[in-house]
């Protein structure tokens, strides 16, 4: 009774204040997203610059991924702790300061301090910038808030590589953490200025360190494992090993401790939700596709195919702004009351339809056989993306909404993570078993290979070089040959295999729970 007279009080923005309340919240999410994968391009030159080896630099990456998923679930007791406009607030000053540090950086640790402390900050802001939008909206317009979301989410992973291949063309990488700094002013003094504190907000009492710790033990833990498991060979190195009983035991500790006391940091005991468990399952492989496809594609397109960073980045333009397009039109169709199950379905099929076109490709493939691959993935996305959110939340109402919501984004996070260490896996294994098939065929006595090398030693022996040579040059080029080969087979086979595993979200999404009939709300929390 309490809940719907709170409800029926709350006001809600309208005009101008709605929407810069909006932009500023969607533009600090995308800021954030843009961040996980904006440096991947630059990694080559920053390495370079600050002195690191290959292995020491993907703690750029691995830094902020931690500190990231870390943040995520703790947001609904920060934002109640300290109050939403101070909290968001705060998360983007310390986002722009520290990518001001990060810029400014000349040795590696320095670097990854300051991309750990980024991470807190933008995590903050992830999950944050999402109850501010659900909040900026009626319950009966909670899809059209989900879709404005949804185009952020999307987006920044996507745009990442793209900016990040642009300024590390045409200027330094200290720009790719610069370029942070005017947009970051500006959204800290617009989220002061317009950003409100959650109506039914209330200071907890006590604050869960134990619980705070046991999830950066679990989480935190696990996060390292994923990001660092491939270079170090997983379980043959001791340290992963270490990591991943440090993840178990935190886990455990984790689940008990929250479930036994009445202040949790989190509260997972939203999970006998049975839709929000139904919704975290799709949200996890919604992760693996989302970040999946960003990190493998380039390294195909780039390795194979021979694009530059900056021609692959601008391509994959083109198939988000097709999600751009695709996201108002879902909300409304959802909104009408359309069935979110029918929608997910349909956002799967297209998705699979994209890697399945993905998995055909050939060695002479060029930017016009990936468009309508990219369109398909675009609009896929689009589909699965508000429905699922719908779904997952539905019903829920006040602080649980916005734990949920952290406890989603996070969940999203991990699949992100632990797709792109399994597609990894997958790949580096099937190339080096690829190359061991295909090398096989590759002797003096094999007539095809033998001519091949007399060939190419020829053309080398007539532009003057020495036998000596020549043979050695045409190895080489029958080498760099067999690498492309084996490279597209295992990228293309890599396509292929995410593309079935989508599938398994069709018979989660059947057994997802929902009233024909019924139009798809949530309590919004403003």
């Amino acid at each position: 009774m309490n809940q719907t007279l709170a409800a029926s009080a709350i006001t809600y923005p309208t005009g101008f204040t709605k929407w810069i309340t909006i932009i500023t919240a969607i533009s600090c999410a995308v800021l954030e997203l843009i961040d996980t994968t904006i440096v991947n391009v630059s990694l080559r030159e920053i390495s370079g610059s600050i002195g690191a080896t290959t292995t020491e630099i993907a703690w750029v990456v691995t830094a902020y991924a931690i500190s990231n998923v870390i943040i995520i679930p703790l947001t609904s007791m920060l934002s109640d702790l300290f109050g939403r406009r101070t909290y968001f607030t705060a998360s983007v000053i310390i986002f722009t300061v520290a990518s001001l540090m990060c810029g400014l950086s000349d040795s590696l640790w320095t670097l990854v301090f300051w991309r750990f402390i980024q991470g807190l900050g933008g995590g903050g802001l992830l999950s944050t910038a999402q109850t501010i939008i659900v909040g900026a909206f009626p319950p009966e317009k909670i899809s059209t808030a989900n879709a404005i979301f949804g185009m952020g989410i999307i987006m920044g992973p996507t745009f990442g590589p793209t900016l990040g291949g642009f300024i590390t063309e045409y200027k330094t990488w200290h720009w790719i953490f610069y370029v942070n700094i005017p947009i970051g002013i500006a959204a800290a003094v617009l989220s002061w200025t317009y950003i409100t504190d959650r109506v039914g907000a209330f200071k907890p009492k006590k604050i869960d360190w134990w619980g705070i710790l046991f999830l950066i033990m679990a989480i935190g833990s696990l996060q390292y494992v994923l990001e660092e498991g491939t270079s170090k060979d997983w379980f043959e190195s001791n340290e992963i090993v270490i990591f991943t009983i440090v993840s178990v035991f935190g886990l455990i500790a984790f689940i008990y401790r929250e479930l036994s006391i009445d202040y949790p940091a989190v509260n997972i005991k939203l999970y006998k939700n049975y839709n929000l468990v139904m919704g975290s399952i799709m949200n996890f492989m919604l992760g693996l596709m989302l970040f999946g496809t960003v990190f493998i594609f380039p390294l195909f397109a780039q390795i194979t195919l021979g694009w530059t960073p900056l021609q692959t980045g601008v391509f994959m333009i083109p198939g988000a702004l097709c999600s751009a397009v695709a996201m108002p039109l879902v909300g409304n169709l959802l909104s009408k009351g359309a069935n979110p199950k029918t929608i997910i379905i349909i956002g799967v099929l297209l998705t699979f339809g994209f890697l399945m076109l993905l998995g055909g490709a050939s060695i002479d493939s060029n930017e016009g056989n990936f468009y309508v691959p990219f369109v398909l993935r675009g609009f896929g996305m689009a589909f699965m993306m508000s429905p699922i959110l719908a779904l997952a939340v539905g019903g829920l109402q006040g602080k649980d909404m916005v734990q949920a919501i952290g406890l989603a984004n996070m969940i999203r996070q991990l699949g992100g993570a632990v797709g792109i260490a399994l597609i990894n896996v997958y790949v580096v294994h099937l190339n080096a078993q690829t190359r061991s098939n295909m090398i096989g065929y590759i002797n003096t006595y094999d007539t095809v290979s033998s001519d091949r090398v007399n060939t190419l030693t020829q053309n080398f022996l007539n532009s003057g070089y020495s036998f000596d040579e020549a043979q050695s040059m045409a190895y080489r080029m029958l080498e760099g040959a067999l690498f492309k080969q084996q490279s597209l087979v295992s990228y293309t086979q890599g396509f292929l295999v995410v593309g079935f595993t989508i599938l398994i979200c069709i018979p989660v999404v059947l057994l997802i729970r929902y009233k024909k009939g019924a139009k798809t709300k949530a309590i919004a929390d403003h």
